[in-house]
């Protein structure tokens, strides 16, 4: 299984907003950080502040803080917010695709059956278990 870039970033997100999470992130020092696109990144934080994931303040002392303990967040559901809307395969998509051997595959069952799987593992680890280790100054 490959994950969008979507969800990586946002779980590098995540997983720094977690080592510190008193802190408030922008979008800017986040995509400085990792040396990504601020656009790219405010689009992602904009979904995980609508799942409820992650609150944003504006002004001093503002940001992007953690809505919840890291110890609560269980990353396959991460995963299952970032990849909303993209199908393992074509035909887990809306309409099926256009699949010629729908009704006939033995395939289908054994990806949806892998990718339960794959998530339910993901869920055994939390945003606390994985997130980044402080950083020393130099």
């Amino acid at each position: 299984m490959r994950l969008t870039s979507f969800t990586d970033y946002g779980l590098r997100m995540l997983m720094r907003m977690a080592s510190q999470p008193g802190q408030g992130f922008s979008t800017a020092e986040l995509a400085a950080e990792f040396r990504l696109s601020r656009n790219h990144l405010t689009k992602i934080m904009q979904r995980l502040a609508r799942a409820g994931l992650v609150e944003t303040r504006r002004g001093a002392g503002g940001g992007a803080f953690l809505r919840m303990p890291a110890e609560n967040i269980r990353l396959g559901d991460v995963v299952t917010l970032l990849e909303q809307g993209q199908a393992l395969v074509e035909c887990f998509g809306d309409g099926g695709g256009d699949c010629t051997i729908d009704g006939r595959c033995r395939l289908k069952a054994r990806l949806r059956q892998a990718e339960a799987i794959f998530l339910d593992d993901l869920n055994r680890t939390t945003l606390a278990d994985i997130a980044l280790p402080a950083q020393t100054a130099a």
